[in-house]
């Protein structure tokens, strides 16, 4: 290959990575163009997870050999099978070198720096393959995973300068990797609350939304089910807004150990004082249980004086949920209720009889000229 043809490929992989719209497909087009670029009929890409010991395979892409999945789920070795990651690159690095690819073959070391080959020729025979090139992805000066193209048995082994030239792959991957968990940061605390890490509201409007879709499409159960955390102001006012925030982390746990026993379940922070769980697909009756779970571990809170609870669910008499704004209205009229009696349990939209409160409340427009609020969001 050329010099105008390896430029381009560079340039076509630098595009493709920038392209992508999440990180799976920015590890597959890493991989292809790698694998294009190098001529070669398979290619993968690693991840070194420290604290698992082990390098974990994020996609394989070309021609797979059996039992080999495009974005494997449980494909990970244990780094010690593999210790140039750990071991041989470092030492490179100490005695002054940079972080270069090498060839290995399936009939041995292939390369004057080969590394700890035995592992990988083992592979290369197992999977017919003939040869690859490894080379190393370093990220903030410290090995992040690796870059692995290989070539079928009886296709032209990889020569120095195609090690070279995947060192320099390897670089531009690297930097696109960089690139994406950079995106991938701004887009998780765009939907994450700081204090407490849970989710936040744009979070769960996105959520509740397609879940609403789903709801209208297959008939799926949707609950919401609204906390407000009771005596946040008295203890801002008699202990600090440290303590404050420490009583807020707290129930945010609380919830998401409760959230964790609902499968597909969003817990998230609304704001101030206010959270909520948000289930796809359990039952009415399995989220009203969560949610007294919620009340009862509350209420055990050294900080604060329990919450008030309230819960909407499409599976419960409420009438047709067409929107995510409809089922939190019900939602947030069930928690003021709870809150107006002083409720230590869950009250629940639509379990009341035909005339149920809560439904009238969230239903019944307000006299004109006032705008009703449930929790800060006008109705």
């Amino acid at each position: 290959m050329g010099e105008d043809s390896r430029l381009r490929a560079v340039v076509a992989l630098a595009q493709g990575m920038a392209a992508a719209q999440a990180p799976r497909e920015s590890w597959q087009a890493a991989a292809l163009g790698a694998c294009r670029a190098l001529a070669g009929n398979f290619a993968a890409l690693s991840v070194w997870e420290r604290d698992l010991g082990r390098l974990r395979v994020l996609a394989n892409v070309g021609e797979l050999a059996p039992g080999e999945e495009e974005f494997p789920e449980h494909e990970a070795y244990p780094v010690h099978q593999f210790p140039e990651i750990t071991e041989f690159l470092h030492e490179r690095w100490a005695g002054g070198g940079g972080a270069s690819a090498w060839v290995e073959t399936a009939e041995g070391q292939a390369a004057e720096h080969a590394g700890y080959c035995h592992q990988r020729v083992a592979a290369l025979r197992r999977r017919r393959r003939g040869c690859c090139v490894v080379a190393p992805l370093v990220l903030h000066g410290r090995a992040w995973g690796e870059l692995y193209v290989a070539r079928p048995a009886g296709a032209p082994v990889f020569d120095p300068a195609d090690a070279e030239f995947a060192t320099v792959l390897a670089s531009v991957v690297a930097a696109g990797i960089a690139q994406t968990e950079r995106l991938e940061e701004a887009r998780r605390l765009a939907f994450t609350d700081s204090l407490t890490g849970l989710a936040n509201r744009r979070a769960v409007d996105v959520r509740l939304d397609e879940a609403i879709e789903r709801h209208r499409e297959e008939g799926v159960g949707v609950s919401l089910v609204v906390c407000d955390l009771n005596g946040l102001k008295r203890v801002n006012d008699t202990q600090g807004h440290a303590v404050g925030d420490r009583l807020l982390e707290r129930f945010g746990s609380v919830l998401s150990l409760c959230g964790a026993m609902l499968p597909e379940t969003l817990v998230a922070r609304l704001g101030g004082d206010e959270f909520c769980l948000l289930a796809v697909g359990p039952s009415a009756d399995e989220v009203v249980r969560i949610a007294d779970e919620v009340c009862r571990r509350a209420a055990e809170l050294e900080l604060g004086d329990g919450v008030a609870c309230g819960v909407a669910s499409t599976l419960d008499p409420i009438g047709p949920v067409r929107s995510g704004r409809r089922l939190f209205r019900l939602a947030d009229a069930a928690q003021y209720r709870a809150k107006a009696l002083g409720a230590a349990k869950p009250v629940v939209a639509g379990r009341e009889g035909p005339e149920d409160p809560v439904v009238r409340l969230a239903d019944t427009p307000p006299p004109t000229g006032e705008r009703r609020r449930f929790r800060g969001r006008p109705s």
